[in-house]
């Protein structure tokens, strides 16, 4: 008996989603926005595409040009090999193409060479008109921003309009309840946006297996799925909201009014006095005051060019006694380039520290912004969409991490082999007998930029995550107990 209830009542939701479906497609104008939509979409999944593919062509090409060059240089001194130094380039996720986020905006080579960290630089927006300032069109900011507008013009009238004819006091009394009318066209609704949705979704996987860097990142696959999750529990968010305000307002009028009102708020006031807000309550640096900081610490540690230096004396005499010898020419290993990797050492403990310094203030700020995710389901999508494409300020992070990592081995590296294979006899790097093999410059292993992995990502923004489950359990709470204060008329 209990499993026939269920049963009807499945077949009413059924029904009232059906009848949500069928009125709105035949409307020509719902028909039209629907494809132009699609066109849009894809449009710039197409367009994103071709761009994260000339992208890759070009990386992978002037990375192998840059391995070139580094194995044919010639023999010479190895510390000329550290300030000839090599270029880093960032790789595009493989599903960049869908939601471009910062990607736009962050440098895309750095140039790498001992005792110096360089800004990573040829950003698409250094490169690019003025234009670019206006934004992107990006299938990820079509379906965030401009999708929640169209459900809102769908769905401010599905309970208002009824109850201004007079049909809503006769479908209640039919034995239909609140709950069952608000939830079946929710779920109508919800089905109109994914007569837009689901078509990007297969066109972006297409697209995905097309890409033949996926291969190399198969994790793609995965991260797709998750953002699919995350995009239709946006979608059914917004889709609950359009019925509940739709059946708490007194009218058409009034419903639309408040869910523009919606609109405006979750997607133009709220991010940005959130990111205000961050700015004053953790102001960071600017690009001279980090440098100056850093260059004044360097300083007071000490000039490994400088001989006089008290910090390098000290090191100086302490060798001396170790291996009680007068005179650092005497030393078991050259002793200029013990210094320089004492000195490399330093200053990349020092620039690292005022570095994580710096990445947790911008975190900081971050998380102002995205602690309104629980206020704000726009705030969630977007920061999770960039993340599970690769496209956040924590995949550019870890590509200027990779990137340190890289130059400080290659610094020590070139170190290593001066103190392993030059004498202390030798005074100027020109010197015929402080000349190395070119060979051992291919003994440096290449720089390959891997992206975060899934578990880090979603980890990473755990915040917006929450909040769309808390959004989606709270929704339906007020679908179920807030039915008291609705009226039929």
């Amino acid at each position: 008996m209990r499993f026939t209830m269920k049963l009807m009542r499945i077949n009413i939701l059924k029904l009232i989603s059906k009848q949500v479906w069928g009125s709105k497609i035949k409307n020509s104008s719902t028909l039209w926005l629907i494809g132009i939509f699609n066109i849009l979409l894809l449009f710039s999944l197409i367009s994103g595409f071709r761009n994260l593919s000339q992208q890759q062509e070009t990386v992978e090409h002037y990375s192998h040009e840059v391995r070139e060059r580094w194995e044919n240089r010639p023999d010479k001194h190895p510390h000329r090999m550290a300030h000839y130094g090599y270029v880093a380039f960032r790789n595009r996720f493989p599903l960049s193409f869908f939601d471009f986020g910062m990607d736009s905006y962050v440098g895309n080579a750095v140039f790498l060479e001992a005792h110096k960290q360089n800004t990573v630089n040829f950003s698409e927006a250094s490169l690019s008109n003025g234009l670019l300032r206006f934004g992107e069109i990006s299938a990820g900011m079509i379906l965030q921003l401009l999708l929640p507008l169209l459900i809102f013009f769908w769905g401010f009238d599905l309970v208002a309009r009824e109850r201004e004819h007079g049909t809503l006091r006769i479908l209640l009394t039919q034995g239909v309840s609140w709950q069952e009318l608000i939830l079946g066209k929710s779920l109508g609704l919800f089905a109109l946006a994914l007569s837009i949705f689901v078509p990007s979704v297969i066109i972006g996987f297409i697209l995905l297996i097309f890409n033949e860097f996926t291969s190399e990142n198969p994790q793609s696959y995965l991260r797709l799925v998750f953002l699919i999750i995350s995009y239709l529990a946006y979608f059914f968010i917004l889709s609950v909201l359009a019925i509940l305000v739709s059946a708490k307002a007194k009218s058409s009028k009034s419903a639309l009014t408040s869910l523009i009102g919606f609109w405006l708020f979750f997607t133009l006031m709220l991010p940005k006095v959130s990111q205000v807000v961050g700015q004053n309550l953790f102001p960071s640096p600017s690009k001279i005051e980090f440098d100056t900081t850093v260059e004044q610490e360097l300083i007071k540690q000490g000039d490994s060019h400088n001989p006089n230096d008290p910090h390098y004396k000290a090191l100086k005499d302490s060798l001396l006694t170790a291996y009680k010898v007068d005179s650092t020419h005497k030393l078991p290993f050259n002793y200029s380039g013990y210094v320089m990797r004492e000195g490399e050492k330093l200053s990349a403990e020092t620039y690292k520290k005022h570095q994580a310094e710096l990445v947790e203030t911008y975190q900081k700020q971050q998380n102002v912004v995205r602690f309104t995710a629980f206020l704000n389901p726009y705030m969630a999508i977007k920061n999770l969409s960039m993340a599970l494409s690769g496209t956040d300020y924590s995949a550019y992070n870890d590509f200027q991490n990779q990137a340190e990592d890289f130059r400080y081995h290659l610094a020590q590296t070139m170190n290593e082999l001066q103190i392993k294979y030059i004498g202390n006899k030798v005074k100027t790097s020109a010197d015929k007998k402080a000349i190395i093999s070119s060979k051992n410059w291919k003994n440096l292993p290449d720089f390959h930029h891997k992206f975060l992995n899934l578990e880090m990502v979603l980890k990473n923004e755990i915040i917006s995550i929450i909040s769309l489950i808390l959004w989606t359990l709270g929704l339906i709470f007020l679908v179920k107990y807030s039915i008291k204060n609705l009226k039929a008329f």
